[in-house]
């Protein structure tokens, strides 16, 4: 008898002062839950990617293939357009260069355009000169205002 109250003190002790075994018991039950909810979590994720995956294939990518497709066409045609423009521009200078008549009209603009550049640079010397004359006389009109002012200071 005295050993059965002997154990059942030592079970009382160990219950009441060792709380290893309950701590434990709880921490496997926190972490079979958690890893439970992050699994139902993780699942409903991968869920709701796999939905939107197959929305966009189904809905989004034929939209913006055809639209691509389109815009492409368009691209195109503006490509060409330019293309013809521009080839259309190169024959006409090459018709122009080989033209005897616009090859003398040419000439005629550029000497024009170099008497016209030389008569220019005669008309800024001449206004150059014009201005220096100007400077020269105000220089000398402030120079005689300055010496009348000397001879009042004096009084």
């Amino acid at each position: 008898m005295m050993e059965k109250i002997t154990k059942d003190v030592g079970d009382i002790q160990s219950r009441l002062l060792d709380h290893r075994p309950v701590v434990q018991g709880e921490i496997r039950y926190f972490v079979r839950e958690f890893e439970e909810k992050r699994g139902f979590r993780e699942s409903r994720l991968l869920e709701n990617l796999n939905r939107m995956v197959a929305e966009t294939q189904e809905q989004a990518l034929p939209t913006c293939t055809q639209a691509l497709q389109e815009d492409l066409r368009q691209v195109l045609a503006r490509l060409e357009a330019a293309n013809h423009m521009t080839q259309r521009i190169q024959q006409r200078e090459l018709e122009a260069q080989q033209s005897p008549g616009l090859q003398a009209h040419a000439e005629r603009h550029r000497a024009e355009w170099e008497e016209f550049l030389k008569e220019q640079g005669r008309k800024k010397e001449a206004v150059e000169e014009e201005h220096a004359k100007a400077v020269g006389r105000l220089s000398a009109q402030y120079s005689e205002m300055a010496k009348g002012l000397t001879r009042f200071s004096h009084f």
